[in-house]
């Protein structure tokens, strides 16, 4: 399924296993436990953590389980209303996250890696790829939501959705989708951890930080159930920081 390793003040969450990592019941509630360890240790220890996500193997993950939802709509619209409080659990998350993209990230997955703030892929293979239109489905709204608040260029939203393409890393670093590319997986992966080491000493108030990410992607927090604040809220959160 899952592990998640506590490096200094870097939360390492590693999807195990040479598989395709699909987004089963199983997997996604063991990610979101483990993304709710992260931040209850995080929120003991005070400020100052990173989370890193990675695959292991040729897949970061290739999507939803549809193999266990078959032809059945209803099979597969619980495993996509299963992975919406995991997504608006990394857009909620008290801490930055980095998504280390070493392998193939396919629909579902390539929606996990957007929930992250950061995105760094291995070169040498993997594509991003949103699968729907070639497959014949829709895409969920809360997927869409998340896709327009982090692909930003307009072309690049309409290859990615409409034409199915699929982005190698350096086409996602032109796009403003990946922020960063390396040679192999390996060298992805530890970048990644160096990055988020430096995210990490920076010691934000995790309270502030999540609240600056949700202002900046209101629509795609509220698709997935995260409760906006009201304007007084925001007030008085703001006045008990001064």
């Amino acid at each position: 399924m899952c592990t998640l390793e506590q490096r200094g003040r870097v939360f390492v969450l590693t999807l195990t296993g040479d598989g395709e990592h699909r987004l089963d019941h199983a997997l996604i509630s063991s990610l979101r436990s483990a993304v709710a360890s992260a931040a209850e240790a995080a929120a003991r220890a005070g400020p100052g953590a990173a989370l890193v996500t990675v695959g292991e193997g040729r897949f970061f993950s290739n999507g939803l389980d549809i193999g266990w939802a078959g032809t059945s709509r209803a099979r597969l619209g619980e495993l996509v209303d299963a992975l919406r409080p995991l997504a608006a659990d990394l857009l909620a998350l008290r801490m930055p996250t980095v998504a280390a993209v070493t392998g193939h990230a396919s629909a579902g997955g390539f929606l996990l890696a957007l929930c992250h703030d950061y995105r760094l892929m291995r070169g040498d293979r993997g594509v991003l790829y949103m699968s729907e239109v070639d497959i014949g489905l829709p895409l969920p709204p809360y997927f869409m939501a998340v896709l327009r608040a982090k692909i930003t260029a307009a072309n690049a939203l309409r290859d990615v959705v409409l034409r199915g393409k699929k982005v190698r890393a350096a086409e996602g670093k032109e796009m403003g989708v990946v922020d960063a590319v390396y040679p192999s997986a390996a060298e992805t992966a530890a970048e990644a951890f160096k990055f988020a080491e430096q995210l990490a000493a920076r010691k934000w108030d995790g309270g502030v930080y999540a609240s600056i990410r949700m202002s900046m992607y209101p629509e795609a927090c509220r698709s997935v159930g995260i409760v906006e604040e009201s304007d007084e809220e925001k007030r008085k959160h703001f006045a008990s920081k001064l």
